[in-house]
């Protein structure tokens, strides 16, 4: 309905659609007409700036050989040579493939799963993997595809130390007693191996031209085989050194006994075994184990420390 006073115009209704078609054709001018020097600036800084932020990306693949770190649980050994390196094969962005440093990354593969025994391990992007790789780059391809490892269980057990010497002492001496502190010590390894195991060894130890004892403290300790560990690296030795010792063969009555008489070979420092008379030495007895009366010795305390009795018998 036409308002009352009011009349409708098609005159005005049409002055408007003109209007309406000049404004759009004003602004399609303002948009794609006008200022092209500005917009293709624009454009061009646009497009350049985008360039910088993503560059042509292309596709490519790089190879690069890098350390492989193989990781053991704690009760388990490694008894063969394993690969210290290994060739992997990258694809994804190029410009990103030509930044990686192979200094900087390294190949993992977790072997705290498997059992001890002889195994044949796929290298694979399933099994290996490389830290600080960049965002979009993938591992596709290991080199070599597998590796043999021999696990074996780890064992402990301890063990005597053994002292190596070299050299000889002075003429008319000789070494009476070396002592290890401690004389055992621990030694960790493969199961087989630690079966086999019985001692460990010191650095030698030069005795050329000594005379009289001394002692070598914190000297190392070294395993017979590389892959049994010695759990304590240094041990103190102490060694005995005197003249040259002699036999010499003594009876003595037996105290307590009558005229019952008792005969022994001692071995002895020479100068001192010279001078020893029967009236040094004692012999009472005693009851052994079975309940039988055996004989026993009583030295001086010069020879007490530097002498070995050889024989003891009643005569």
């Amino acid at each position: 309905m036409i308002p009352h006073g009011r009349r409708f115009s098609p005159r005005c209704d049409k002055n408007k659609t003109v209007a309406e078609k000049i404004f759009v054709r004003h602004i399609l001018r303002k948009i794609f007409l006008e200022d092209w020097g500005l917009k293709l600036l624009a454009l061009a800084i646009t497009l350049g700036l985008w360039l910088g932020v993503t560059g042509l990306s292309t596709h490519s693949r790089r190879s690069l050989t890098v350390p492989l770190n193989t990781i053991i649980s704690n009760d388990a050994i490694v008894t063969n040579t394993l690969r210290q390196d290994v060739e992997v094969v990258l694809s994804g962005d190029k410009r990103r493939l030509d930044q990686i440093n192979r200094s900087e990354i390294s190949a993992s593969l977790d072997l705290t799963r498997i059992a001890p025994g002889d195994w044949v391990i796929p290298l694979s992007p399933d099994t290996i993997w490389i830290d600080n790789l960049p965002q979009g780059i993938v591992l596709d391809e290991i080199r070599p595809s597998n590796m043999a490892v021999k696990l074996d269980s780890v064992a402990e057990k301890d063990v005597i130390v053994k002292v190596e010497t070299v050299g000889t002492v002075a003429s008319g001496f000789e070494v009476y007693s070396t002592t290890v502190m401690p004389p055992r010590i621990r030694v960790r390894g493969p199961a087989n191996l630690m079966k086999l195991v019985d001692y460990v060894k010191t650095d030698e130890i030069d005795l050329t031209g000594k005379r009289e004892g001394f002692s070598v403290r914190q000297i190392a300790v070294n395993s017979p085989d590389p892959n049994a560990a010695v759990l304590s690296t240094v041990v103190d030795v102490f060694v005995v050194i005197g003249e040259r010792r002699i036999e010499r063969t003594f009876t003595v009555k037996v105290e307590g006994e009558g005229d019952r008489s008792a005969i022994f070979t001692l071995f002895a420092p020479r100068t001192l075994l010279q001078e020893a008379s029967v009236a040094d030495f004692k012999v009472d007895v005693y009851l052994d184990d079975a309940g039988e009366i055996k004989p026993r010795l009583i030295l001086p305390d010069s020879l007490e420390r530097v002498s070995e009795v050889r024989s003891l018998r009643f005569k």
